[in-house]
């Protein structure tokens, strides 16, 4: 391995990053990194923006300018939420600038229209940094980046004790915000059709960010009486609190980058039931024997996540597979100081081992 000297990163963000009504993946990663590089001996320049990234105003396009003119020569690290909303304007400082772009997720997945410019862009910039190796072939197939200049960093975890579990296996779990992306919908649908089995579910996340799909959400689980709890967003020790308690994670998301829940959940020992999408089959990975710590399914079928639910709570013997899978897993998952290291090697133009 590459052993990388500490020099100085200036590190642009979303002013939402330290938000804890928004506890995204990519919030919790940029938050992290810039730790664990200050940790290894880097000097961290952080540069929170404020403005309706990624759906700048002029005014916001103005102050990502005027910043990135003030940094002549130095290393910038900038987050794709803002490189990819402005990428003309980034694409002008690439000269001036030693810029890296960290794509949590590429805007062009949700926005097809901003697929050329965001690529062009990427192509342009000194490096890019990814969290998933799903990400990296997705840029190098649908926005033209050559390989050798994405460079994965996967975001890590931290240690935690093992879940006990329940006998029954009925204690479920979803950690994400309620939008149209984490799937909430599908869930309750799934849900909705086992209601002849012991089950319960606490949904924990943000529900400001899309407070119309949220609403008729909360209102719909209505209907399953107290068998299924919204906390809204809670802090860390809420959460893991909340991952003690239960059997398994489930994440019926219609996109994933990564998924940082997954790893999150694989850290306590629990098995995930989730979509097989994007990013997600990565993290979920396998124990030792091969075995996957859970089960996937294709997105936005709630049949399907109702049956792998099912299975779940009336196959004693697979519950007790997909946990030993889920504790072998958890031995090997990546920690942020290896992120950090990654992605300092990246910085310092150094090769990646």
């Amino acid at each position: 391995m590459t052993k990388t000297a500490p020099g100085t990163v200036h590190v642009v963000v979303p002013a939402m990053v330290d938000d804890p009504s928004r506890p995204s993946g990519g919030n919790v990663y940029d938050r992290r990194l810039c730790f664990e590089l200050d940790t290894a001996g880097w000097t961290v320049q952080q540069h929170a923006l404020s403005g309706s990234w990624p759906r700048p105003s002029a005014d916001d396009e103005q102050s990502l300018g005027d910043l990135l003119g003030s940094l002549p020569g130095a290393v910038v690290l900038v987050d794709g939420l803002i490189a990819s909303a402005a990428p003309a304007l980034v694409t002008r400082y690439a000269d001036r600038a030693h810029v890296i772009v960290l794509v949590h997720q590429p805007l062009g997945v949700v926005s097809p229209e901003v697929r050329k410019a965001e690529g062009a862009m990427l192509r342009r910039v000194g490096g890019v940094v990814v969290t998933s190796a799903w990400t990296r072939a997705w840029l190098s197939e649908h926005e033209r980046v050559p390989d050798d200049r994405i460079h994965v960093a996967v975001p890590g975890t931290d240690p935690a004790d093992v879940a006990p579990g329940t006998t029954s296996g009925g204690a479920l779990v979803c950690v994400g915000a309620v939008t149209p992306g984490k799937g909430h919908d599908v869930l309750l649908d799934a849900l909705e059709a086992l209601a002849a089995l012991p089950w319960t579910c606490t949904c924990i996340g943000s529900l400001d960010v899309d407070p119309e799909f949220a609403g008729d959400v909360v209102s719909r689980a209505g209907d399953l009486g107290d068998r299924i709890a919204f906390t809204g967003a809670v802090g860390h020790d809420e959460v893991d609190a909340a991952y003690r308690r239960a059997d398994a994670l489930v994440l019926p998301s219609r996109a994933e980058t990564y998924g940082m829940v997954v790893t999150e959940a694989l850290a306590r020992g629990l098995p995930v039931i989730a979509s097989a999408v994007g990013g997600v089959p990565e993290a979920l990975g396998h124990g030792p024997g091969g075995v996957v710590p859970g089960m996937l399914v294709p997105p936005g079928d709630a049949a399907l996540l109702a049956g792998a639910l099912r299975a779940w709570l009336t196959d004693a013997p697979l519950r007790a597979r997909a946990r030993t899978a889920a504790r072998d897993r958890r031995l090997g998952l990546p920690r942020w100081s290896g992120t950090a290291a990654e992605v300092a090697r990246v910085l310092a133009g150094a090769p990646v081992a």
